[in-house]
């Protein structure tokens, strides 16, 4: 069975890395003024920073349209698909999952033969990005749609992300805070440690600093042991290499590092970073 896997922008995955293992990413749309690009296509993570940095006003994202999703779906049945894994950021957080459900409840009759099983991750980054890698892998072997979807649905609810960071500003003015309002109290002076649960951003505790925020999110990662995996996400190389260094004691092991996006970025701002483990089964 050919399954090929689709995803978007928000996972973050490097795009030479997908291609490689043949994953098809669908850009969110960053906008600065009247300004559009393309999610990792026409704006690197770098490229993001700098813009965010520099502009007075908070920019803006926008999910794919059915369209685009539609365009994908067509061009992978077209070049042999027998099936299709569509997996998103949580759709908590963005309408990009009901619009890749709207996508394949509209494709034409002809091409609905092929199924079509779109998931939503309840998760975003790395989160999302790191288990679809096992499920491309997975593809690659030949596995069939409903085996690859019952893997990946199983390793999504043992993933778990712990994010620092500087400032709750760029969440609070981008609309997701949900729980998280709880930190904006003392918004400006402290190193906010957020997750989330069911899909949604959640608050954990607040550190004064950024060293003593990296030192707390490594003994929750301790806590969490066995573990399968961790990998980190990063908006800059000296947050990362900050949080690498803290989870040095506890996991000793080579950690993966991504670049947060800008779509993520928008919504979390600069100095973020953060851990994204899989526990063990």
């Amino acid at each position: 069975m050919v399954v090929r896997i689709v995803t978007d922008s928000t996972a973050d995955l490097p795009l030479d890395v997908a291609e490689a293992a043949g994953i098809t990413i669908v850009p969110l749309t960053v906008f600065f003024g009247d300004e559009a690009y393309l999610d990792g296509k026409e704006l690197t993570s770098q490229e993001f920073y700098s813009k965010l940095q520099a502009s007075k006003d908070l920019p803006r994202t926008s999910q794919p349209s059915p369209a685009a999703f539609q365009e994908a779906f067509t061009r992978l049945i077209d070049e042999g698909a027998d099936g299709i894994l569509s997996v998103h950021l949580s759709s908590r957080l963005s309408g990009t999952y009901q619009s890749a459900c709207n996508a394949r409840d509209t494709l034409p009759d002809a091409l609905k033969k092929v199924p079509i099983d779109v998931v939503d991750s309840q998760s975003v980054s790395a989160g999302m990005g790191v288990p679809l890698l096992q499920a491309a892998e997975e593809a690659r072997q030949g596995q069939s749609l409903e085996e690859i979807k019952a893997h990946l649905v199983d390793k999504f609810s043992r993933t778990r992300i712990l994010a620092v960071l500087d400032t709750l500003e760029f969440i609070k003015r981008g609309g997701r805070i949900g729980a998280a309002r709880a930190l904006l109290g003392n918004m400006l002076s402290v190193k906010p440690i957020v997750s989330l649960k069911e899909g949604a951003v959640i608050p954990i505790e607040q550190p004064r600093t950024r060293n003593k925020a990296y030192a707390r999110v490594a003994q929750l990662v301790s806590e969490l042991e066995p573990l399968e995996s961790v990998s980190i996400v990063e908006a800059n190389d000296e947050v990362g290499t900050q949080l690498a260094q803290a989870l040095k004691a506890i996991w000793p092991h080579e950690v993966p590092r991504y670049k947060l996006g800008a779509v993520l970025g928008t919504h979390t701002g600069p100095g973020t970073a953060g851990v994204v483990l899989i526990t063990a089964n």
